[in-house]
């Protein structure tokens, strides 16, 4: 378990800030100008944010494949090995995050500023086109769902309803974005839970028709199954598929809450908590969430992938369907579309604000940092919306066939990302004690860094070379599955060393002396006075009356 050091008001830490003011353009009568965006996020928006944002169709709808190919008992081992993962992800950014809480800032940011431009700049793109394409994924998973029930609507009107939505939320300010991505979140959240206490019930025979389920499937079909070859190697490559595959559940999760965090009011207490929270959300709903769906859904159920075309229902529509409860099913199924629409909307902020991030630094044209005077960054929006026009790819080709490409494009970009983070972590370390910073210093640390980021990084790069290891068997090439899995990667490194070359006075890393770690710390000091004067004078009013619902609220992390 963590050990969580919050930093006592007063405290002399040096906090740097190397926020670049923007200058008001010469249209002043303009409703954009370059204000700046603004911390609109609450504590409750951050904490449903970093979790209720990425709960989305990866675990509602992808879930259902990997327990197709894999069996249930591979599928809760992956889950768990993954939580474990992304949990010391999220650790080791927190540390640098809640340190360094800028305006703006993004693992793009922390990557130029701590370990070299080069890296910013490469990182900055990738997650911009990444977060792109994942408003089209989400989409596209909320056309398969629409599926299970039959309809001659055209698939290209859902896709447009879905992305007018998604657009004209990500123009509200912050704030109502905020508000509206918690009750999306919550939704979402909420669900989980009562699918999960279905599961016990159904587990125990409390179902219409009584049946005990118990670990039934676990025996008929199975607990684990093979995949692309017979014997002990088959039973391997399920589980090496499963864990790859099931990342993309957990994908960006990190990401989310430092984004967030840089419009997050108070961040240097906000973002701890955020990662306090973080651990025991992974178990419940990614966990727990993971085994109930081995225990309520059989793992050879021909509706899991569309007789092996690829995604198409919900494992947890299907059980309900099976189990005789009539009407929950098409309850959850819109529950599932909701958690697309509310993910499409988290990856279209991420984006955005990747872009802006990307501008601030001067790595993207300036156009991209002028915010509206609510603190959107319009242009960035505009431009970021662009790119989830490649949901109309389920015009011309079965959805189910589009999500896999989908998935195995984030999929990559959430291995470099993952990878890069735990770098950023240790430069940063190496900078800290470079230029005399101390454990007590940093607002927030845990037990198990550094060793944990180590094997988070070593699992992350060989998940990255290992994407798409299936399409090297006898028979499973194709070129598209080929180039899905691995093109992010050349991409990548073409972003980095075409950065690297027109920039070649740059050092390649820079020096952990040289990475700015105190600068700006007057003015981070003096806002962070400010707002704590405005959090005590407010707070007092509601820790009177009901403290067993204040306590309720701690638990749940909107306090």
């Amino acid at each position: 378990m963590a050990v969580y050091q919050q930093e006592p008001k007063g405290t002399n830490a040096p906090l740097p800030i190397d926020q670049q003011e923007t200058r008001n353009v010469a249209e002043e009568d303009t409703e954009v100008t370059l204000r700046g965006t603004k911390r609109g996020i609450k504590s409750r928006h951050a904490q449903m944010l970093v979790i209720g944002g990425t709960i989305g169709t990866g675990l509602f709808v992808g879930t259902g494949q990997a327990l197709a190919i894999s069996g249930p008992a591979f599928l809760f081992a992956a889950y768990v090995v993954i939580c474990f993962l992304v949990y010391a992800i999220v650790t080791a950014i927190t540390e640098v995050g809640a340190y360094l809480p800028v305006q703006g800032m993004s693992v793009a940011y922390y990557g130029n500023r701590i370990v070299s431009p080069s890296l910013g700049f490469a990182l900055g793109w990738m997650y911009w086109y990444t977060w792109g394409i994942s408003v089209a994924y989400e989409i596209t998973a909320a056309a398969v769902v629409i599926n299970y029930w039959p309809n001659t609507v055209p698939v290209a009107v859902w896709i447009t309803i879905m992305l007018v939505v998604i657009v004209a939320l990500n123009f509200f300010p912050v704030k109502v974005y905020g508000e509206s991505e918690f009750w999306f979140a919550s939704i979402k959240v909420f669900t989980i839970i009562g699918l999960l206490i279905l599961s016990v019930v159904l587990f125990f025979g409390g179902g219409p028709d009584h049946t005990r389920l118990g670990f039934w499937y676990w025996q008929d079909p199975g607990a684990t199954k093979e995949y692309l070859v017979g014997g002990a190697g088959g039973r391997f490559c399920a589980f090496l598929f499963t864990l790859i595959y099931s990342c993309f559940s957990f994908n960006f999760s990190p990401e989310l809450m430092i984004i967030a965090a840089g419009e997050m009011q108070l961040p240097r207490r906000n973002l701890p908590k955020a990662a306090l929270h973080f651990i025991w959300r992974l178990i419940v709903f990614y966990a727990l969430g993971a085994l109930a769906i081995g225990v309520i859904c059989r793992s050879d159920e021909p509706a899991l992938t569309d007789g092996g075309k690829g995604a198409t229902s919900s494992p947890w529509v299907i059980a309900i369907e099976k189990a005789g409860i009539h009407g929950l099913d098409s309850v959850i199924n819109a529950v599932v579309i909701t958690s697309a629409w509310s993910s499409g909307n988290s990856v279209l902020y991420m984006s955005s604000r990747s872009l802006y991030s990307l501008a601030i630094a001067g790595n993207a044209p300036r156009i991209f940092t002028r915010c509206n005077r609510y603190g959107v960054p319009v242009y960035a929006v505009i431009a970021s919306s662009l790119l989830s026009l490649l949901a109309y790819l389920n015009v011309g080709t079965v959805s189910g066939i589009v999500f896999n490409w989908f998935v195995s494009i984030i999929n990559t970009a959430a291995f470099i990302s993952w990878a890069c983070c735990c770098l950023i972590y240790f430069r940063f370390k190496k900078a800290c004690a470079a230029q005399g910073i101390t454990k007590s210093d940093l607002p927030y640390t845990s037990i198990l860094q550094p060793w944990a980021a180590w094997i988070a990084l070593a699992a992350f790069i060989l998940f990255g070379l290992l994407n798409g290891f299936s399409v090297f068997f006898p028979g499973n090439f194709t070129a598209s599955d080929f180039l899905t899995s691995y093109i992010g990667i050349p991409a990548f490194l073409l972003i980095y060393f075409g950065h690297k070359i027109s920039a070649t006075r740059e050092p390649w890393l820079t020096s952990p002396s040289s990475v700015g770690l105190k600068t700006g710390l007057a003015d981070i000091l003096a806002d962070e006075e400010s707002d704590d004067a405005i959090h005590a004078a407010t707070s007092p009013s509601k820790r009177i009356g009901y403290r067993w619902l204040r306590k309720i609220y701690i638990v749940w992390g909107w306090e």
